[in-house]
């Protein structure tokens, strides 16, 4: 069948022009098999070469097209060799091009009074503006060389693949488009699309690709423009569909129904040293009933560092295992799933009962011994990472799931483990928890297969911790800052960071850190922990500075959740700038647990960028997590607060649900009347979106 009648979906792009096999093995890193999928690679930013800048009137930062008749040049010997090309205009003003690299050639054409067209971005230099290898047109006059009738497009690509062979790959696709009205199919009914007033989906993607000369270039830049709104509708639309679709599947399973006699959460609610808040009171209540009915729970339970969410899921466990089911805890790291465990110890083995720990450090015969405990249902609450969803894990009677900090799990993460219940026809509940506290609105928008429960309050006798930022040249203060309150019988964390992502040269970072500590503050007790030392190592690190035998705790951000020291009320964040405002919040969070006034000091390196000053500023100004929730996401996006960057995690590639936050109450609604009235639409348009997903695939 001839190309220009085909469905673009089923056209692969191998059958495009100079698509050859090394061309699609780099359109296939991207994800790119089908021309729809080509269409669908939006361009990241535009260029404007429809019309040429005065040289007088260009700024700092600025991407132009510039003419100009060449002054001078000359090559310069300094550090680097370089052509130093001087161009001017007929009002005289004048602009400096440097080449690193050029031929001989290159330098003799640059010949006084011939004429120049270039591109390239502005830059401050030595003496004057300047653009740096800018794209270089020479011809016999001025007039020879067209202006761009569009926007030119900048795609996101990969290693070996130029902008001009997208624009060329474009170019095809944009005309197959053209050649059919059915060559893509716009699966959103037209009384869905309607009241929004947005242009087509085949408008909104030949405009994107093609903007015209006289295009409101910021509206595209910012992601305003219609065009775009009309993609980011369609992608919003697409993952309500798929959330919506894999809840009523699985409402449609049902679960074992938890009442417990109330016996076990009884005495553990007698035996704590503290009364639960009205916060926790009411999000038990909901969590209780959920457990109680025989459809699957399935809630994310929000709230801040330090709000008592660990308690309240322990009341869940316990409401479980009355119930005569086991109960599965799963971590994202190793550290943060030894915090649990010695938390749940010391509840539960009052009450008999027999905690469970499976991590990847557990080899032979250990590893055999908990597996077979896991098994024969004498581990009753079972903590582990994700060695826990492994095929060799076989749980005796699985009818709770907790998974704490779900944004660095994925969907298909907290599913494989939920499986490991399944029995008799019947699924797990499922109490997913988070510290990154989000508007309820855009938390409806990106987990809406989920309920959602919020602990809004703290806990009683709590003090504000007060965060003062403080550059690093007095470093010696700080130090001595330390050294007086741990001889006031205080404790201290120093945390030690990285630009690296480098496991090995954040551990490097803390051990030349702890060394440099211990000379200057001789007197006092200080231990240290990063990723890279064995959990048999770190655990008696942990628990004596728990007990109160170490002063001082050098780290690296491995502990930045879980870790719980009540006397511990003095926190310095060395290189704060480096991290982002929910990690820092984290951080700060491991002290102010106690009544004793707390302090976070953020060590930083001047001068500090524009952003790393507003994230500091807020972390001065605000306590709350809420209040840094969306501080952050004005800041950075919804993507990378909520952790949707990273592989495997539900993720949005247009849209931004803050940005876009009109469209997520239409993408509801749109979702619940496609699901009701046009349900063979439903799963090409998540196949568009969201391709074949573990985790939607399989519903």
């Amino acid at each position: 069948m001839p190309l220009d009648q085909m469905p673009l979906d089923q056209i692969q792009v191998d059958r495009l022009k100079r698509v050859g096999p090394r061309m699609l093995e780099r359109l296939q890193r991207l994800r790119i098999e089908t021309v729809q999928d080509l269409l669908f690679h939006l361009p990241s930013r535009y260029q404007d070469r429809t019309r040429p800048r005065r040289l007088g009137e260009l700024r700092v930062g600025d991407e132009a097209l510039v003419d100009g008749v060449i002054a001078d040049a000359q090559i310069a010997f300094g550090r680097r060799r370089s052509l130093k090309v001087w161009i001017t205009d007929d009002a005289g003003n004048g602009l400096m091009l440097r080449f690193f690299h050029f031929s001989p050639a290159q330098a003799e054409a640059m010949r006084p009074g011939r004429p120049l067209r270039c591109y390239g971005e502005v830059r401050q230099g030595p003496q004057s503006l300047e653009m740096v290898h800018p794209e270089v047109q020479q011809p016999q006059d001025q007039d020879a060389v067209a202006v761009g009738e569009a926007l030119t497009p900048i795609y996101p690509s990969t290693e070996g693949m130029q902008q001009i062979s997208w624009r060329a790959l474009i170019d095809q696709a944009l005309a197959l488009l053209n050649a059919s009205a059915g060559a893509l199919r716009d699966w959103v009914p037209e009384e869905i699309a309607r009241p929004l007033r947005l242009p087509s989906l085949a408008h909104a993607l030949a405009y994107l690709h093609r903007p015209p000369a006289d295009a409101p270039v910021q509206a595209l830049i910012e992601r305003t423009h219609p065009a775009f709104q009309r993609l980011a509708f369609d992608e919003m639309l697409a993952h309500q569909l798929a959330l919506r679709r894999m809840r009523n599947f699985r409402r449609n399973v049902p679960a074992p129904v938890l009442e417990g006699d109330g016996a076990l959460r009884t005495r553990l609610l007698q035996s704590l040293p503290f009364r639960l808040t009205d916060a926790q009171q009411r999000v038990g209540d909901e969590i209780a009933a959920d457990l109680a009915s025989p459809l699957p729970m399935m809630r994310l339970l929000q709230g801040d560092v330090g709000s008592g969410k660990t308690v309240v899921a322990t009341l869940a466990a316990l409401q479980a295992v009355e119930a005569g089911y086991q109960v599965a805890l799963m971590a994202p790291t190793e550290l943060l799933s030894e915090q649990h465990l010695y938390s749940l110890h010391g509840w539960l083995d009052p009450l008999g009962l027999q905690v469970g720990w499976l991590s990847g450090r557990h080899k032979g015969a250990e590893r055999d011994a908990m597996l077979q405990q896991i098994a024969s249902g004498a581990a009753s609450v079972v903590v582990g990472t994700h060695a826990l969803f492994q095929h060799e894990v076989v749980f005796s009677r699985l009818g709770l799931t907790i998974i704490d900090e779900q944004h660095r799990f994925g969907v298909h993460q907290r599913m494989r483990l939920r499986d490991k219940g399944e029995r008799e026809g019947t699924t797990p509940h499922q109490l997913i928890m988070t510290a990154t506290p989000i508007p309820r609105s855009l938390a409806m928008a990106v987990y809406a297969d989920l309920d959602l429960s919020v602990i809004d309050q703290l806990p009683a006798g709590r003090t504000p911790i007060t965060t003062v930022a403080v550059p690093d040249s007095r470093r010696d203060e700080v130090i001595e800052r330390v050294r007086q309150a741990c001889a006031g019988g205080r404790q201290a964390y120093w945390v030690c960071t990285l630009v690296e992502e480098s496991d090995a040269l954040q551990a490097q970072a803390a051990e030349d850190t702890a060394l440099a500590l211990t000379e200057s503050l001789p007197g006092l007790r200080i231990g240290l922990v990063h990723g890279r030392i064995k959990a048999a190592e770190r655990e008696p690190v942990m628990a004596a500075f728990k007990a109160g035998e170490l002063d001082l705790l050098v780290a690296t951000t491995v502990i930045e959740v879980g870790v719980d020291v009540p006397d511990a009320s003095l926190m310095i964040i060395e290189n704060p700038e480096r991290l982002g405002l929910a990690q820092l919040h984290q951080l700060r969070g491991r002290v102010g647990r106690g009544p004793v006034q707390s302090f976070c000091l953020l060590l930083y390196h001047p001068p500090l960028g524009a952003a790393a000053r507003d994230r500091l500023a807020i972390l001065r100004r605000e306590t709350s997590g809420f209040a840094i929730a969306d501080a952050d996401l004005k800041l950075r996006g919804a993507g990378e607060v909520l952790g949707t960057r990273q592989a495997g995690n539900a993720q949005f590639r247009l849209a931004d649900p803050l940005r876009e936050e009109h469209l997520v109450a239409a993408a509801q609604r749109g979702a619940d009347h496609m699901l009701q009235h046009w349900p063979e639409h439903v799963a090409p348009m998540i196949r568009r979106w969201l391709g074949d997903r573990e985790e939607y695939a399989r519903v």
